[in-house]
């Protein structure tokens, strides 16, 4: 592993330690790699994963994603999450996420 990677990975795990995801609050997260973004939702307490989508690198596609994920939360009929950023900076395509998901209605 190389620094950047070791030193996301560390900021990762000093995050997770202090988030847990519930049924009646689960965990939001982001994974961001070289072609996309990953939006998920699990709850830790029984170690599932509710569902995940996939959406473009850009600040544009990063918008629609989080509006996808929204109405698709609001179909669960979850309102409230606790947002994982995975160790990247919240700036960017994360903050413009974040953002819309609050527009959108849902408690972050």
């Amino acid at each position: 592993m190389k620094g950047k990677q070791k030193t996301r990975k560390k900021r990762k795990m000093h995050i997770r330690k202090k988030l847990k995801g519930t049924s009646e609050r689960p965990r939001g997260f982001v994974f961001r790699s070289n072609q996309y973004v990953y939006l998920g939702v699990a709850n830790d307490d029984e170690g599932k994963v509710y569902f995940s989508l996939k959406g473009g690198k850009n600040r544009a596609a990063a918008v629609e994603l989080a509006k996808n994920f929204a109405k698709k939360l609001k179909e669960k009929k979850i309102d409230k999450i606790v947002f994982d950023r995975g160790g990247y900076k919240y700036a960017g395509v994360v903050k413009v996420m974040v953002e819309t998901l609050r527009e959108e209605g849902i408690i972050v």
